[in-house]
């Protein structure tokens, strides 16, 4: 039985993937220096977290209320998509690097 300490490592592996996907996505993810090129590319899902814990970031680690990550990322979605510069971070997104680079 030489594999089953193998077996049981790999399980409890897979468990934890599986159970703290969201997790593990959160704790790669930039936040509040995410530049925008990489932002726009993201899926509805990634943006949402990380647009999440940018505020949560922004906020002193305090959770943000759905309807302000909703509101945060229409409007990070239209300035980044504006920018200038590409590798603005979204943090850094506003309506000066519309107007010029950053």
């Amino acid at each position: 039985m030489v594999l089953r300490p193998m077996m049981i490592g790999f399980f409890a592996l897979s468990a934890v993937f599986a159970g703290g996907c969201s997790d593990v996505e959160e704790a790669v993810n930039k936040g509040g220096d995410t530049p925008c090129s990489d932002y726009l590319e993201d899926d509805a899902d990634d943006r949402r977290v990380t647009v999440t814990k940018f505020l949560k970031e922004d906020g002193n680690g305090n959770e943000p209320a759905g309807t302000a990550v909703d509101a945060a990322i229409i409007a990070i979605d239209l300035l980044c998509s504006a920018q200038q510069n590409a590798d603005t971070p979204i943090k850094d997104a506003d309506l000066t690097g519309i107007l010029t680079p950053k």
